[in-house]
This record gives structure tokens, C-alpha cells and sequence, in this order.
């Protein structure tokens, strides 16, 4: 038996708009809308797909599960994840790897990283 990765689910009190800001930030198209409470978001480079749901209270504190993306410029990447909504947390180096980690509207971390 093999199990194959389908969605990346979100929680979210207001899954709706969170949905559209991940599908323009991966050039992704919301596929699926369900009377408000379930969005999924098809990506074009992947064969899985984000998912966000709504709950009444997500959970508190680090999310335990994180997206980690990759760019072919890091830093024109983070500036326009910002300027589009995202949060910047903090800046990470190891040798000569460079990553940073953001919050996306809804404050769930995740992280870019240059391409390598």
C-alpha cells in the first residue's frame, strides 16, 4: 500500500479569502468552493492541491506543519510575498543557504527558500 499526498489543508475562520491570496501567490485557481466553508486550490506545477477550511477557532500557536517553497530569486520573491500581504518573520542562513520565513494573512508560518 502506498499513500500519495492530495491536499495541504488550512484551517481558517474566513477560508474564502485566504484561498484566493494562496492561489494568486503559487498561480493556482480555486477549483472548488463549498457553500463557504471547504476551498480547494489547484496549483499549476503540482500534482496535490492546498486545501482551507473553516473552523470556528484555529489552532493556537506554531503551526506544526509548514509549506516550504523555493525561488529563483529570494529576495524579489519575499518582497513580493510582502507587498501582496505576507508577513516577514525572520531571516535564516546555514553556510551558504539563505531562507526566510513569512506568515501568510491568516499568520500561518512558511518558509522560501533560494532555488538550489
Amino acid at each position: 500500500m502506498t499513500l500519495t499526498l492530495g491536499m495541504i489543508t488550512f484551517d481558517s475562520t474566513d477560508p474564502g479569502p485566504l484561498a484566493r491570496w494562496w492561489a494568486s501567490q503559487v498561480d493556482g485557481s480555486i477549483v472548488e468552493e463549498n457553500d463557504g466553508w471547504f476551498y480547494v486550490v489547484a496549483l499549476a506545477s503540482a500534482p496535490y492541491r492546498l486545501a482551507f477550511q473553516k473552523v470556528d477557532d484555529p489552532t493556537p500557536g506554531k503551526n506544526r506543519v509548514h509549506l516550504d517553497m523555493t525561488a529563483e530569486n529570494l529576495d524579489d520573491e519575499v518582497s513580493r510575498l510582502v507587498e501582496s500581504g505576507a508577513s516577514e518573520v525572520e531571516q535564516h542562513t546555514m553556510g551558504d543557504f539563505r531562507w526566510v520565513t513569512l506568515s501568510d494573512p491568516d499568520g500561518n508560518v512558511f518558509c522560501v527558500s533560494g532555488a538550489h
